[in-house]
């Protein structure tokens, strides 16, 4: 049984409170334009996505803990799903995109500014999040027409566990999950790696200073992808 004491309820608005001016305001700052460097526009698009997750979830959240049922339509809950799943596979790209940035600004530094253009970032922005929405667009679709036999879902927030709820246990979705799965996740994560095995090694070759400044730049990073996953 959920607690439905104020204090409790009162904890998770703030929360959702908190999270949201939080990166609102850090977001309103990094628009201005001294930081329109690639690497804060990222951490921009991190915010955001943590803002939107936050908005679909707490609301939500504080509605089933003072309601004397937790009941939710399937159409919501496959929105739910889409939202969650969306901006967690973004979060990986948008992970991907910083790594190369500080690949290409710590052992391409005189490359990086005809690299790093305006272009070549807006194009990783809408990568990161459009590949992730057409990812999971396809198992939701398919999950919208699929006839239901189970109607209790056990969870805070709807996820692929939806498909417990079908008549009929389908293997061309599940097949398809842990492709999607290594796509938004597994392959950005090594690519992560590959990108900070190459910033070590050339950064083991160089000056001490070098390394001091290589290790600032990516040890906050590699702790965000940690924390994340």
């Amino acid at each position: 049984m959920l607690d439905r004491t104020p204090t409790r309820d009162f904890t998770v608005l703030l929360g959702y409170f908190n999270t949201y001016m939080g990166n609102d305001s850090v977001t309103w700052r990094v628009t201005h334009k001294n930081l329109h460097e690639p690497m804060y526009i990222f951490i921009a698009a991190l915010l955001i996505n943590s803002a939107l997750f936050s908005t679909m979830l707490y609301p939500k959240l504080l509605i089933d803990m003072l309601s004397e049922k937790q009941m939710i339509t399937y159409q919501t809950c496959l929105f739910q799903w889409f939202v969650t799943y969306s901006l967690g596979g973004s979060e990986y790209y948008l992970l991907s995109a910083m790594s190369y940035d500080r690949y290409v600004s710590i052992c391409k530094p005189l490359q990086y500014p005809m690299i790093m253009r305006k272009t070549t970032v807006s194009m990783f922005l809408v990568l990161a999040w459009l590949l992730p929405a057409c990812q999971i667009t396809v198992p939701v679709m398919l999950s919208a027409n699929a006839k239901l036999c189970n109607f209790t879902f056990k969870g805070i927030s709807c996820n692929s566990t939806v498909y417990k709820l079908h008549c009929v246990s389908s293997r061309l979705l599940h097949i398809y999950g842990l492709v999607a799965l290594a796509n938004g996740v597994l392959l950005p994560v090594l690519f992560i790696l590959f990108t900070y095995i190459r910033i070590f090694v050339i950064t083991y070759r160089s000056c001490r200073e070098v390394r001091k400044k290589a290790a600032q730049t990516c040890l906050p990073h590699l702790l965000v992808l940690i924390h994340f996953s």
